[in-house]
Formats: C-alpha cells, sequence, structure tokens
C-alpha cells in the first residue's frame, strides 16, 4: 500500500490520482490510434471522449451520494474528496453511455463502430484505476485466511477510507484489475475480427458484468450493503450491485443479438 507516492510540502502526489491518469492516458491513446487506423476522426472522437469522462465522474460521484445519502449529508466535503471517495463505477458508466450515445447522435458520429474501440479502451484504463485503488487502500476486500490476504499497515490510508489495519485482507482490487486487463485482451482481439458494429461493446457489458459480480463476492468496503437475498454466505446471496450485473449480462446479450440481425438486415 503506498496511498502518497510524493510530498513536497503542501503539494501531495497521490499514488491512485497518478494511476488514474496514467489509465485515462493510454486509454486515450488506444481509442486515438485505432481511430486513425479504422479512418475515423480521431481528435473529434477524443472531444467526445473527454466529454464522456466528465459526465461519467459526475455520475458516479451521484450514484455514491445516493447510496450512502445519510454519510454524504452528515460529512458533505468527503464526497468530493478523490482520494476518499473516488465513485460508483456502475454509475459511472451508465451516465458515461446514456450521454455518449445522445452525443455521437448529435455529432453525426457513427455510434456503434466508435463504440467496439472505446471499449477496449475503457477496460484498459479500468485495470490501472483499480491498481490504484490498492495503492490507496479503497474499494478493499473481505477477511481473507488464503495465503495471498494482503495486510494494508498505513495509518493515512485508514483515515481517508477507513480500511482495517493489520488484518489479512482479499486484494479485490488486484483480483479486477487482472481481469480487466483480460477483457482489455479479449476485446481488442474480437475488434480486430468482428463481424458487425456493436459486437464488442456488447461483450464489453457482458464481460464487466461478470467480472464485477464475482469481485462483488470479496468485497468488504460496504458491510451494510442492501441484498435483494441474503443468505448464510456471501456465495448464498444477492446483493443489489449483483441485480445490476445481472440487468447487464442480460442487456449485452439482447444487444448482442439485435446489432447481429440489424448486420443481416
Amino acid at each position: 500500500m503506498l496511498p502518497v507516492l510524493l510530498k513536497l510540502g503542501p503539494l501531495t502526489l497521490h499514488t491512485y490520482g497518478l494511476l488514474m491518469a496514467v489509465g485515462v492516458g493510454l486509454g486515450m491513446w488506444f481509442l486515438y490510434a485505432q481511430a486513425r487506423k479504422q479512418g475515423l476522426d480521431a481528435p473529434k472522437l477524443l472531444d467526445a471522449t473527454f466529454y464522456t469522462i466528465i459526465v461519467s465522474l459526475i455520475g458516479a460521484k451521484l450514484i455514491l451520494f445516493i447510496g450512502s445519502f445519510s454519510y454524504y449529508t452528515t460529512y458533505p466535503k468527503e464526497l468530493f474528496s478523490l482520494a476518499r471517495s473516488g465513485g460508483v463505477f456502475q454509475g459511472g458508466l451508465t451516465f458515461g453511455v446514456v450521454f455518449a450515445l445522445w452525443y455521437f447522435h448529435k455529432k453525426k458520429i457513427p455510434t456503434w463502430h466508435v463504440a467496439d474501440i472505446l471499449v477496449p479502451a475503457l477496460a484498459l484504463g479500468h485495470g490501472f484505476g483499480r491498481i490504484g485503488c490498492f495503492a490507496a487502500g479503497c474499494c478493499y476486500g473481505s477477511a481473507c485466511e488464503l495465503p495471498w490476504g494482503a495486510v494494508f499497515k498505513n495509518a493515512y490510508a485508514h483515515d481517508l477510507t477507513g480500511i482495517p489495519l493489520n488484518v489479512a485482507l482479499h486484494p479485490v482490487q488486484l483480483y479486477e484489475a487482472v481481469l480487466n486487463f483480460l477483457n482489455f485482451v479479449v476485446l481488442y482481439l474480437v475488434l480486430k475480427r468482428k463481424s458487425y458494429h456493436g459486437q464488442v461493446f456488447s461483450l464489453y457489458i457482458i464481460n464487466y458484468s461478470i467480472i464485477r459480480f464475482i469481485t462483488e463476492y470479496f468485497r468488504g468496503d460496504h458491510p451494510d450493503k442492501a441484498f435483494l437475498i441474503q443468505g448464510s454466505s456471501p456465495f448464498l446471496s444477492l446483493s443489489y450491485p449483483q441485480v445490476f450485473c445481472v440487468l447487464g449480462i442480460a442487456a449485452g446479450a439482447f444487444l448482442l443479438v439485435v446489432m447481429k440481425k440489424r448486420q443481416r438486415a
């Protein structure tokens, strides 16, 4: 754990922020390179991506606020702390997708063609973001008795994120980082051989929903999270984030079928 990478007087460089910047930078580089390779207006797409990122950040914060309404009305400043409260990724993804669809239509950008090269970039950036989460101690895991359990000892990170110290936890942030990088590789391979526009985007929705559904079992940062079904163990329960994952899998599969039929037509 290394929440602070560098501190010079009043200047503090958080590892989370740096890795987020690296992820966004590499993602935009990938998007730019693929757009040029496929004959699209790369600068125009970078503008669209920038606006979508802003809307996604707002959406992630909004869903975080709604989900922990009582806490953030009591401590409103914490909502705007990047080190403590980055936001809910699923909320940011939903807001970003809706905005991007509207913006692409307005600017006459080929929606599904662009979406297919955008989502591998998103998976790549998300992987680096999760490594940043591990460094900061946010989005931490539940108690772990396995040999690779991570023990966090940084008091500053505890003050920022509330992560338990001196207790072995599932390094769930690294689980998700590895799965996101794997998702990037899969999506990139499909992108090179896709049969129709919208195929890669649909697979991303399915793949990420599966990733989040699995890693949700090992999350420990929301002990009071609501369950649709609460059994005797996490594996016999179904939390509301997992419900959204199931809906995401269904939506991705539906879109996959619709896009394929549209191509045939």
